[in-house]
């Protein structure tokens, strides 16, 4: 990926992961278009900077991805970056029957979401010299948190995807996966500011970082996420499983939840 002069779209762009990396884009001298739901919070990430554009999106609309992705082209030809990084978290009971609405949002969004926006884009992409695609996964797609089992399941598949879409894509599309730790931003109640999670600007400056690199890693990962990235390659799977799951409800106690 060109370390400058990209222009990028950035789903999930209005607050968070999106919205940090967004402003790293945009100050390096990449053009970053920031999609989502929100507008005012778009408005807001994209405020006093020129070469951050606004655009709403619901990527569980797949009517709705096909005529967004059709516009985007049609207002920015040079595209040539797609950032898949809108996503939602719930935590889940699964000891009894319940309701399966959060469950069934989690596979929308976080699965079919970059499926259709990525099919949406793909013929425009392979025609763009330095076209990318980055899907934002999870170290929980490596070891599951099993109080969130939905959203661990939907990254685990969005790894398995960016695996053969790099791998059909190879001399066309650079394909580049972001496996974050836990970072501090708000994809759950109270993890703003939860102890022993990544603080946001820390976490950004890391992988801008690994996005200067040439030629980019094909695998984004910071120094917080490799406990879970490296576990089952260590032979410390179930080890790493017992720690994360006792760790994670400490950590939620700690911070009110």
């Amino acid at each position: 990926m060109k370390t400058s002069g990209n222009t990028i779209l950035m789903t999930g762009g209005g607050s968070g992961i999106g919205e940090a990396l967004a402003h790293r884009f945009h100050d390096r001298g990449d053009t970053v278009i920031i999609a989502g739901r929100r507008r005012e919070a778009l408005e807001t990430a994209a405020a006093g900077r020129e070469r951050i554009h606004v655009r709403t999106v619901d990527v569980e609309d797949a009517a709705g991805v096909a005529a967004f992705a059709a516009a985007i082209v049609a207002d920015f030809p040079e595209l040539n970056v797609l950032f898949n990084n809108a996503g939602i978290m719930k935590y889940e009971d699964l000891t009894g029957r319940r309701d399966l609405g959060d469950a069934e949002a989690t596979v929308e969004i976080n699965i079919l979401g970059p499926i259709r926006l990525t099919d949406a884009l793909i013929d425009h992409l392979v025609k763009q010299p330095d076209a990318a695609i980055v899907t934002v996964t999870s170290g929980l797609a490596f070891v599951p948190l099993v109080a969130a089992p939905t959203y661990s399941a939907s990254k685990a598949a969005i790894h398995s995807y960016t695996v053969s879409l790099r791998t059909q894509l190879e001399g066309k599309v650079e394909v580049i996966e972001l496996a974050p730790p836990g970072v501090q931003t708000d994809l759950t109640p109270g993890q703003s500011n939860r102890p022993g999670y990544m603080p946001l600007e820390a976490f950004a400056d890391a992988v801008a970082a690994q996005f200067l690199q040439q030629p980019t890693p094909r695998e984004i990962l910071v120094d917080e996420v490799q406990f879970l990235r490296q576990a089952e390659r260590e032979g410390r799977f179930d080890e790493t499983l017992k720690t994360l799951t006792e760790r994670a409800a400490q950590q939620r106690a700690a911070g009110g939840e």
